[in-house]
């Protein structure tokens, strides 16, 4: 896609190692794609990780941060900044029902499979409001570790599969490299970018979206059933390449 009106990026993985802070290289070319065209960054992770990850990285202006669009929790909350300050336009919450019985399933599926590991990084269940996230590692687990623990992805898949098959009303999906995520059915990044669309007025087919999870099964994939253009990329280092070329083709344009 040569002119899309809006890109979005997955985080971890994409703009930066998963949960770690976003490379000064990066954030020098996130802040200069913003002089031109909006953007949007949509994760699992909750707005704190957004903030530790990314804004505290990113060399912008408030001008460019009025053009950021933050989606949350795969966008079942929705931020943008005015008057200074990030401001929170709409959550999708679950309910507290929903919220206990997916705490509750998980954990216990956790434990059935022997997947609730002792030796952990952080806290393993994480309430996000809208969206329960089980964690194997624990949450600031190092990339390493998480790497090595389930390169297949079959470990978090059976856990997907049994705690889905606990919750029919509700959507569980595989997450990051160590994590299922629990949200109301029907929400992952598609849903996120639907929302996103209905937002801006623009169109999905006029976006791009940037991801490392592209592949059917990956957390990022939905937006491809979505019809969404999209650019697959193996880390953030890619993607600063691509950004930069971005950047450099619209200076051309504009001179």
């Amino acid at each position: 896609m040569t002119d899309p009106r809006l890109i979005a990026f997955d985080l971890d993985d994409t703009l930066a190692p998963s949960k770690s802070p976003m490379p000064a290289r990066m954030g020098t070319a996130l802040a200069a794609l913003l002089d031109s065209l909006p953007v949007c960054i949509i994760s699992g992770g909750h707005f704190g990780q957004f903030r530790d990850q990314v804004l505290a990285h990113l060399p912008a202006t408030a001008e460019q941060l009025s053009r950021l669009h933050l989606m949350p929790t795969c966008g079942t909350r929705y931020l943008r900044f005015e008057a200074g300050e990030w401001h929170q336009v709409y959550a999708h919450d679950l309910t507290e029902d929903e919220r206990f019985r997916a705490v509750t399933a998980v954990e216990e599926e956790a434990r059935r499979l022997g997947l609730w590991e002792e030796r952990t990084w952080g806290d393993i269940l994480e309430d996000r409001g809208s969206q329960i996230t089980f964690s194997a590692l624990g949450q600031q687990a190092p990339l390493e570790a998480k790497k090595a623990w389930d390169p297949t992805g079959e470990r978090k898949g059976a856990l997907r599969d049994a705690v889905a098959a606990r919750l029919p009303d509700l959507e569980v999906r595989s997450g990051g490299s160590t994590s299922v995520d629990i949200t109301r059915k029907g929400v992952d990044k598609a849903y996120g970018m639907e929302r996103l669309s209905e937002q801006t007025g623009i169109d999905v087919l006029d976006m791009l979206f940037v991801g490392d999870r592209l592949d059917e099964g990956g957390n990022d994939y939905p937006v491809v059933r979505l019809g969404m253009p999209t650019h697959a990329v193996a880390d953030w280092e890619e993607t600063a390449e691509l950004v930069e070329s971005i950047v450099a083709g619209l200076a051309v344009t504009r001179a």
